[in-house]
């Protein structure tokens, strides 16, 4: 009886408090000044959440709906954080907004907006709002499912500022980010997180703390020289000179102040996919610079994340994103590739995530292949134009190979990608004379670099035609002229000469030929093929021995196919192995 009083104490003086808030001149200018007014918000929704009583609800409605309001019409202008005192009424209004009729969807779009907008730099609001995010992830989720993917470049900008003690809370929120609207922008924007921090870091030094002023409100400045002097260094790697002074000479690089590249990256909302200018000479020179200068620890953080973000991003793609969504994607992954922030460890990171996902994807569905030949297509025909194109060409190439050009029911989709393959084989089998040279001590190591690659890709080329002729029979004749044609140059680097001469006499024997250059899934049951997934229950003798043989000169043993496999009759034929 003696709680019950005191909590109906404790209800009364501090719903008193509220309206004193709202009375006093100061406070109810900036309510977030007066020190006590957030611990009686969090007792007021505390014993709510107790009593869970209605009527204790209708009547503290008013005073913290009006509290609300007042602290987001005092936020321009406020000189105290009001993160943590709006979180609080937002969590009151998610969990009694039915009782009490108030639908929360204006009052979480407005706290993104004018709240933190201006607050993700500070960290307890930071770390409040993901706690908030996570607490109620289900409930916004299903009822308010468009507010994170509408807001995720803010959030973005809240980890990429913070960083790596708020990394487990963000993942824990990012999945939620991804929806129909945001799924493709979302992409480019995780894979730029470090460009952001790099942004972010100059608008601090440009114009002072993040806090209490909204980016989104100094982008449609006039020109503010915050802006001018962030593009100039950050987007072409020069400096403007102290305008303070006398400017005689003009910087004949400097961007106007609209540049699409720059708002893109500090927006705050979510309007859509947008072309980001990589290869304009600016942003090359803007990565130059970002690169040669020290990094920071917010940027090393974030070179740190990116990767395990996306990670977390292709990992809910592959698991919950429509197909027709994921196939979009594949190409803006393939374009993206080659325009990653230039750091060594950073960039193999994130490309081995690439690659991972563009090959689980076809792994997947398969008749993307079909459906996205004339990106590949494309991008086979970079295949030369640097190593990082060169090794996207070589997964590609496995994933043509490895699923038979789309499918079964693709094979004009099929034929078009052997052509494309035929054609890379031919252009550079006469020209490349990869491995011929006995002068390699004096070469550079980039030569002997870009020649192991040529052999890679040739390697992977060639193996591709050889899958494809496989699966495709129509083709075969074209491929045993391709490979025919690499097993008779005298040009050709020995380790492309000998896997055309084992694919030439791969194919020669279909059955062999289908069990092993077949695809690895959903292989058609013809006779003398291989059932590999019965591998564990075959003796070592099952399998043919040529397979097995990983030394020089010639085999141990004399035998033809046809001893160790059925024939196409069904009928075992007479062994006659002899040992040598």
């Amino acid at each position: 009886m003696a709680k019950l009083v005191d909590k109906e104490g404790d209800w009364d003086f501090h719903l008193r408090s509220l309206s004193a808030n709202a009375r006093d001149s100061t406070a109810a200018s900036d309510p977030a000044s007066d020190p006590y007014i957030l611990q009686s918000v969090k007792k007021i929704y505390d014993i709510c959440k107790e009593a869970m009583s209605e009527d204790l609800v209708t009547r503290a409605y008013p005073h913290i709906n009006k509290l609300f309001h007042r602290s987001v019409v005092a936020l321009p202008q406020s000189q105290t954080s009001n993160g943590l005192l709006l979180l609080t009424i937002l969590q009151f209004f998610l969990d009694f907004g039915e009782m009490v009729l108030h639908d929360a969807d204006p009052s979480l779009r407005t706290f993104f907006r004018s709240c933190l907008s201006r607050e993700f730099a500070d960290p307890r609001v930071a770390e409040a709002t993901l706690d908030f995010l996570n607490l109620n992830k289900i409930k916004l989720i299903n009822v308010y499912p468009t507010l994170l993917p509408q807001f995720f470049p803010l959030l973005l900008k809240l980890i990429a500022w913070n960083g790596e003690k708020l990394e487990e809370k963000f993942q824990s929120v990012l999945p939620a980010m991804m929806s129909n609207g945001s799924f493709l922008p979302l992409f480019p924007s995780l894979t730029d997180l470090p460009i952001l921090v790099v942004a972010l870091e100059k608008v601090e030094r440009s114009s002072g703390t993040l806090l209490g002023s909204s980016i989104a409100s100094i982008q449609k400045s006039a020109a503010p020289e915050m802006l001018l002097a962030l593009m100039d260094e950050a987007y072409t790697g020069s400096t403007i000179e102290d305008r303070s002074g006398d400017s005689g000479s003009e910087d004949s690089n400097s961007i106007d102040v609209a540049d699409p590249v720059f708002l893109d990256l500090l927006k705050d909302e979510n309007d859509g996919l947008v072309e980001r200018h990589w290869t304009s000479p600016g942003m090359t020179a803007a990565l130059q610079a970002a690169i040669n200068s020290s990094q920071s620890d917010r940027l090393k953080q974030a070179l740190n994340m990116t990767p395990r973000f996306l990670s977390l991003y292709f990992a809910v793609a592959l698991r919950d994103i429509n197909d027709s969504l994921v196939c979009a994607l594949i190409p803006i992954v393939m374009s993206r590739n080659s325009t990653i922030f230039p750091d060594k460890t950073f960039a193999f990171e994130v490309r081995k995530r690439l690659s991972d996902f563009l090959l689980a994807a076809f792994q997947g569905s398969p008749h993307f292949i079909a459906l996205l030949k004339k990106p590949i297509v494309d991008r086979l025909g970079e295949a030369y134009d640097s190593p990082i194109k060169t090794e996207l060409a070589l997964h590609l190439c496995w994933a043509i190979g490895e699923h038979g050009g789309g499918g079964a029911s693709h094979k004009d989709v099929a034929r078009e990608l052997f052509e494309s393959l035929e054609l890379l084989l031919y252009e550079n089998l006469s020209t490349s004379r990869l491995g011929l040279s006995h002068e390699t001590g004096f070469e550079s190591n980039g030569t002997n670099s870009r020649k192991s690659s040529q052999v890679r890709l040739l390697s992977f080329v060639i193996t591709a035609v050889a899958k494809l002729a496989t699966f495709h029979t129509e083709l075969l004749p074209r491929a045993q002229v391709a490979l025919a044609k690499v097993a008779r140059s005298r040009g050709t680097d020995k380790r492309v000469w000998q896997r055309a001469c084992d694919y030439l006499g791969l194919l020669n024997e279909p059955a062999i030929s289908l069990s092993i250059l077949g695809p690895s899934i959903g292989n058609v049951k013809n006779p003398g093929t291989v059932n590999w997934t019965e591998g564990g229950s075959k003796m070592v003798a099952h399998v043919p021995f040529y397979i097995l043989a990983g030394q020089e000169g010639p085999p141990f043993h004399d035998f033809s196919f046809s001893d160790i496999f059925p024939c196409h009759d069904g009928s075992l034929s007479k062994a006659s192995t002899k040992k040598s």
